[in-house]
C-alpha cells in the first residue's frame, strides 16, 4: 500500500492499518492470539495466501505483529500482536459500535464464523447476577468459537478452554444469535429460529441484555 503522504495521524495510521484485510488480521489476533498462518487463514475465508503473507509482512515491519517460533515446532512462526498492535483493541471497538447497525441488512449468504461473536460479546453482554458463582458459557465448538465467562459483575471471552466444563452450550445461525447478542430477539424466539442451547438455558438470562422493542436495533456497546 503507498503512502498517502500527509503530516496526519489518521492518514499515517491508515498506512498502517487501511489496507484491505488489515484490520480483520488484527480481529484474529485479538481473539486467537498467537496463531499460526494457517489459523490465521482460517478466520479470513476469500484471502489469497500470498496477499495474506504480504500483509503480516507488512505488519511486522511496522511493529504491529510479531513473528515467533511455535512452541515445540521448530520452522512454524506463529504470529502475535505487539503491544502497539494491541492498542488497536480500540479501534476496532469503536468499528464494532459502527458497523452494528449495517448487520442486519448484511447479504443472506454473508459468511459467518462464531468466534467473530467474541468481540461484540465483549460489550452487548454483561453479568447481571454479580452475587452467584461464576458461570462460563461455550459459544460454538473448540474448531470455531470461545468460552464467554461471567463472575463477579464482569463478563470475559477467551478461546474455548480444553480444562472448562461450561455450564452451558450455544450454536445457531449467525443473524439470529448477533439479533440475540444485540437484545433484538428474545431467547425463545431464538430457540425457535434455530439456536440450540445445550445445558442449563437459563444460565443465558444472566448475561443476555434485555430484548428491545425494535427487532431491528445495533445494541448498546458500553
Amino acid at each position: 500500500m503507498k503512502s498517502y503522504g500527509q503530516l496526519c495521524s489518521i492518514a499515517r495510521a491508515l498506512d498502517v492499518v487501511g489496507d484491505r484485510w488489515t484490520l480483520l488480521i488484527v480481529r484474529e489476533l485479538l481473539i486467537g492470539g498467537a496463531l499460526r498462518f494457517g489459523e490465521v487463514q482460517r478466520g479470513l475465508p476469500g484471502i489469497a495466501t500470498n496477499l495474506l503473507t504480504q500483509r503480516l509482512r507488512d505488519l511486522e515491519t511496522n511493529g504491529v505483529v510479531a513473528r515467533e517460533p511455535a512452541p515445540g515446532t521448530p520452522g512454524t512462526p506463529t504470529y502475535r500482536l505487539t503491544e502497539r498492535g494491541r492498542a488497536l483493541d480500540g479501534v476496532l471497538r469503536e468499528l464494532l459500535k459502527w458497523g452494528a447497525p449495517t448487520v442486519p441488512d448484511a447479504p443472506s449468504d454473508a459468511i459467518f464464523q462464531m468466534h467473530w461473536l467474541s468481540q461484540p460479546a465483549r460489550f452487548l453482554l454483561a453479568d447481571h447476577r454479580p452475587d452467584e458463582p461464576p458461570i462460563v458459557i461455550r459459544f460454538g465448538t473448540f474448531d470455531d468459537g470461545f468460552d464467554l465467562t461471567a463472575a463477579d459483575g464482569t463478563i470475559t471471552v477467551d478461546p474455548c478452554q480444553r480444562d472448562v466444563s461450561p455450564l452451558a452450550g450455544v450454536t445457531g445461525p449467525g443473524p439470529v444469535l448477533v439479533a440475540l447478542l444485540q437484545g433484538a430477539m428474545p431467547l425463545p424466539a431464538a430457540i425457535a429460529q434455530g439456536v440450540d442451547v445445550t445445558g442449563d438455558a437459563a444460565a443465558l438470562t444472566r448475561v443476555l441484555p434485555a430484548p428491545q422493542a425494535s427487532t431491528n436495533v445495533p445494541g448498546q456497546y458500553t
